[in-house]
């Protein structure tokens, strides 16, 4: 069984009256997350309730709001209890259906999770202001990645066991960059098996969360839009140039690279800017949410092999470490570059606060400060800046900056 790290936050927003609602991509495990939750419930006598949009016996229980009270007192009588909903994404009114229920006052808590999609992620985050508590699983983390491989031993210590296992932790590196953290891929011991895993997941995506909220048969358009985004991790997007290579529309783009975004397919990152003559201000930078969801449209997926390549997904794992360590609220992360060529990899926004990051894939030996980062240093003053590498630990001072060095692996232990 494969431990989530949201798993004990659902736990204690089970005695809350607010929804409970689980979004993520599509075979995160969701599914799996909701049973191990309903199981808790029920070794401690609660009473529960699981239905699911995509079976056929459960879906004539949720066609409405009198039809779910109905089964919902015949299974767990009047006095309470838990009612699990999956894929209520399913339901083209789920934030409105859910919003009714919530608003009767019963004595039941809502436990519900769904896909990424435009009702999920817009319609019923308005509906439910107020009414809910949002919890979004992604595919395994590293961490959680790390975590299973080396069966919980290290929980507490992970980067102990990095700095120690260095063979190891070197062989876990590779294949978490190469399959990513999807949890049926990740349980699967042969190369074939996870392939065909990574493939149905794939497949799914586009005949059906990507079908849907286009409202199409056909995807390719946007499936050439995935693969030649996939292509161009960790480097600025033009819209133009794609516009082009697609054949497809400006505002056409545009409404994919949105949809791409709300089914959890990759995420955009924005330029940090105040000197808007000098720096970029509008063109993003890629990133995907999982690693094996970008190597597999370009056919790499478990055969990374070119070095440029290697450094580019080793940045966007870089990426995701950085926005999982940071919690809720105004941090956010940038990267910078500007017209004379100059270019920080990410710019860490916390509060007031700049932090400049540069990614290595590369075991340092000694501390390699790139002209780019001297020159963010000298513009903006950061107290920190960062340059994460495979090995090297080390700090040093340069004008009103530290800059560190520090392994991948510390931003397990830490938040930058």
């Amino acid at each position: 069984m494969i431990k989530r790290s949201i798993y004990p936050s659902l736990v204690k927003h089970l005695s809350k009256k607010e929804i409970s609602l689980i979004t993520g991509p599509r075979q995160s495990g969701k599914t799996t997350l909701m049973l191990l939750l309903k199981a808790e419930l029920d070794q401690k006598k609660e009473p529960t309730l699981f239905l699911n949009f995509d079976v056929e016996w459960d879906r004539v229980h949720l066609e409405s709001q009198a039809a779910l009270i109905r089964k919902a007192e015949l299974e767990l009588g009047k006095r309470g209890g838990f009612v699990f909903i999956d894929e209520i994404q399913r339901r083209e009114d789920a934030g409105v259906f859910l919003k009714g229920l919530y608003d009767q006052n019963l004595p039941y808590k809502l436990i519900a999770s769904g896909s990424g999609s435009l009702e999920l992620k817009e319609k019923i985050h308005e509906s439910l202001m107020g009414r809910k508590q949002l919890f979004e699983l992604a595919t395994l983390s590293f961490a959680e990645f790390v975590d299973f491989k080396t069966d919980y031993k290290y929980s507490a210590r992970l980067p102990d066991f990095f700095s120690i296992e260095g063979e190891r932790a070197q062989h876990l590196l590779a294949e978490y960059m190469n399959f990513g953290g999807y949890p049926r891929v990740v349980l699967e011991e042969k190369r074939d098996e996870k392939i065909a895993a990574i493939d149905e997941i794939y497949r799914s995506v586009l005949e059906r969360d990507v079908a849907y909220l286009l409202k199409v048969d056909k995807t390719e358009a946007f499936n050439n839009l995935v693969k030649v985004m996939a292509g161009q991790v960790g480097n600025l997007i033009n819209y133009k140039e794609l516009s082009s290579i697609l054949g497809i529309s400006f505002v056409t783009l545009k409404k994919y690279i949105w949809y791409a975004q709300k089914i959890f397919l990759l995420d955009l990152v924005t330029p940090y800017s105040r000197n808007i003559r000098k720096e970029i201000s509008q063109s993003p930078i890629v990133y995907f949410r999982d690693l094996g969801m970008r190597n597999y449209p370009l056919g790499v997926f478990g055969n990374i092999a070119n070095p440029q390549e290697v450094g580019f997904v080793f940045q966007n794992l870089v990426y995701q470490m950085l926005t999982a360590s940071l919690p809720a609220g105004s941090n956010r992360v940038h990267f910078w570059r500007t017209k004379d060529k100059a270019e920080v990899d990410f710019v860490v926004e916390k509060g007031k606060r700049l932090i400049p990051v540069e990614v290595k894939f590369k075991a340092l030996k000694d501390i390699e400060i790139p002209r780019s980062l001297i020159h963010f240093s000298e513009q903006y003053c950061p107290d920190e800046a960062y340059i994460v590498n495979l090995t090297l630990k080390k700090k040093k001072r340069v004008g009103k900056t530290d800059i560190i060095a520090i392994p991948y692996w510390e931003l397990l232990r830490r938040s930058i």
